[in-house]
Formats: structure tokens, C-alpha cells, sequence
């Protein structure tokens, strides 16, 4: 029989699955949506639909830069819990997926996660159990790139150099991932998030009562220090606190051009749900 539109649209509302799909399940059961449900549960498809809404905020950072240091990829893959992100075959999905995006030498995550990729996804989230993603990829090409991942996996740093080399580049990647610059050079700060440090200084108690003039030369200082510890070149060394980033990449030769750094979950929100709640919702389901 012919499956209408409408039938299809409530059958991926209530599955979150493909259109194509939804209207194969459809027309093979007559278009009773109960059924195609029923039948869609016996799938592997339907199981990894369901878990798609769950928030997927732990994970891993991984990274992958050419032999030559010509460029690199940072790449965030994230499950819902640390317990899945430490699991063998969640971890050679994440490897399996940094070294696509190599490979393509792509920051482009419909790329990566083609039909194929998408087909393993699936089969993982179906083995694991919970929602899995690739969430971001960073890619970074220069004259000389060098990545830094912490110990744990769950923050990492692409940097690149204008000469020097990639074990100066990888110490400059190791300080971004500790430090977290917002910026390279100081004049690379936006007019607006500056504007906004200057509100928030003069808003302070300790300017309500001095001079303009005495309240001017303390915005420009404070300003100046904010400035400082957010560049990445002005910034000390963590190896040696007595050097700037830049002065220590200057003496080897090179000079910072572009930086990146990717930590696990960072910018998504976890929606909170009390323990009772989440155990009726699931045996409502």
C-alpha cells in the first residue's frame, strides 16, 4: 500500500530513525504505525534511535599530526559515561574515526561519519549501550603542527609554528592544554569580550570612589594584566616560569601562529533528572 507523508512523519517522531526507513517499516505492515514500532524494536537501528536523545558528555580527545608536521586533527568522540569512554571497542572507534579525519585531512563531521561509519556507530552504540558521537573535529596546517593529549584523554592541543620545530611546538601544545589561552597575541582579544572586562572592572567596589583619572590608569593596568594571562604568547612558561611562551619560542626560532584546544564535554549542557525520575521514565518506556 501506499505509506502517506503523515505516516511517516509520526513514525520518526516517535523513533527518531530515518524517513526511508520508517517508510519501508510502513508499508510492510500496511501502515499500522503500532506495528511498524513493534517490528522497528526488533532491530539493532531502532535500539541506537533510542539511546540518540541521551546526552553524550564524557568521551575522549584524540589526535593525529603528519609526519612531516605539515597539519594535524583534534578530534572529541563522546559517550555518556567515563565507564564507556575507558571501554576497548568505544576507543577503537574514537582511533578509527580521528584517523578518517586524517586521512580526508578534514575538520568536517559529516565527512567522517559517512554511511558506512555511521553503520559502525550504530552496531557500538547497540554493544555499549549508550549514546555515541562524534561531536567535533579541529584541524590545524602550518609549517610546523604538534598536538598535545593529557594523560587521561580528555583535553587536548594543536599548535602550530612558524619554524622552530615539533618538539617546541609539542611543549607550546602541553602549555595550552594546562593553561588554556583564549588567544594568541594580545591584540587578537575581541574589542567586545575587552569592553566586557572593562565593565566588569569599573563595577568593582574599589573604583566607586577614585578620581577619574586615577580610575583610568587602573582600568588600563588591569586591562593590561587580563590581556596577559589570556594571550598565549605572554603567558609563562610552564617548564620554565621565568620565560614567556613567545620569548621561549623565539629563542628556538619560531613564532606561534594558531592554536586550538578541545576538552571532553566542554559547552554541553547535562540536563539534571533526580534518581526517581529517571527510574520511572525508564520503566515508563
Amino acid at each position: 500500500m501506499a505509506v502517506s507523508a503523515k505516516l511517516v512523519k509520526e513514525l520518526r517522531d516517535r523513533t527518531g530513525l530515518g524517513m526511508m526507513e520508517c517508510k519501508k517499516a510502513l508499508a510492510a505492515v500496511d501502515g499500522d504505525v503500532e506495528k511498524a514500532i513493534e517490528e522497528l524494536r526488533k532491530t539493532s537501528g531502532m535500539k541506537a534511535a533510542k539511546k540518540a536523545g541521551r546526552t553524550a558528555a564524557d568521551g575522549v580527545i584524540l589526535a593525529k599530526v603528519a609526519d612531516d608536521g605539515s597539519y594535524g586533527v583534534l578530534v572529541e568522540v563522546n559517550s555518556e559515561t567515563d565507564f564507556a569512554a575507558r571501554e576497548e571497542n568505544f576507543l577503537g572507534f574514537a582511533k578509527k574515526v580521528t584517523e578518517a579525519a586524517f586521512a580526508a585531512k578534514t575538520a568536517d563531521v559529516s565527512v567522517v561519519m559517512n554511511a558506512e561509519m555511521v553503520v559502525v556507530r550504530d552496531a557500538l552504540v547497540q554493544k555499549i549501550g549508550e549514546n555515541i558521537s562524534l561531536r567535533r573535529i579541529t584541524l590545524i596546517e602550518g609549517d610546523c603542527v604538534s598536538a598535545y593529549v593529557h594523560s587521561n584523554n580528555r583535553i587536548g592541543a594543536l599548535v602550530a609554528l612558524k619554524g622552530a620545530n615539533q618538539e617546541v611546538a609539542k611543549d607550546v601544545a602541553m602549555h595550552v592544554t594546562a593553561t588554556n589561552p583564549r588567544v594568541v597575541n594580545k591584540d587578537d582579544m575581541p574589542a567586545d569580550e575587552v569592553q566586557k572586562e572593562k565593565d566588569i572592572i569599573m563595577a568593582q567596589p574599589d573604583m566607586a570612589s577614585k578620581p577619574a583619572e586615577i580610575a583610568e590608569k587602573m582600568i588600563v593596568g588591569r586591562i593590561g594584566k587580563f590581556l596577559a594571562e589570556n594571550s598565549l604568547v605572554e603567558q609563562a612558561f610552564i617548564k620554565n616560569p621565568d620565560q614567556k611562551v613567545g620569548a621561549m619560542v623565539k629563542a628556538a626560532g619560531g613564532e606561534v601562529v594558531s592554536f586550538v584546544r578541545l576538552e571532553v564535554g566542554d559547552g554541553i549542557e547535562i540536563a539534571e533528572v533526580d534518581f526517581a525520575t529517571e527510574v520511572a521514565a525508564q520503566l515508563k518506556g
